[in-house]
């Protein structure tokens, strides 16, 4: 219960810094949604060093994984998970695998998006 409570916190955290950051950047932005580019790529930095810290250098307790990776970034940029798993793909030498998961990531993303938009429009 507890991890549940932590993933909740970290999830409304998140939530709340993406809506702050992604809405004063956007604001200033012409047409490029530069301040949700901003939470991702932001977001992918952080997971990144979150990742070490935690899983390898065990520098911050692995309780607070679930509050800050899965929670706050989670929230902040689901791009962060992306990145970490396409990088640990290369890293083990699965390249081909890798850049599969980016194409249809992307790909299946946007076309699953532009889908519930257009079923929606139906109703």
């Amino acid at each position: 219960m507890q991890t549940i409570l932590a993933v909740a916190v970290g999830g409304a955290l998140g939530a709340a810094s993406r809506f702050w950051l992604a809405g004063a950047l956007n604001d200033k932005a012409d047409k490029l949604p530069v301040g949700t580019l901003a939470c991702n790529v932001l977001g992918s930095l952080v997971m990144g060093v979150l990742f070490v810290l935690i899983m390898e250098k065990t520098r911050l307790s692995p309780e607070l994984r679930p509050l800050l990776m899965v929670g706050f970034l989670g929230a902040f940029t689901t791009f962060s998970s992306f990145s970490l798993e396409t990088v640990a793909l290369v890293q083990e030498g699965h390249i081909m695998s890798a850049l599969i998961y980016v194409l249809l990531s992307v790909l299946m993303c946007i076309a699953a998006l532009s889908a519930g938009i257009w079923i929606t429009r139906l109703f």
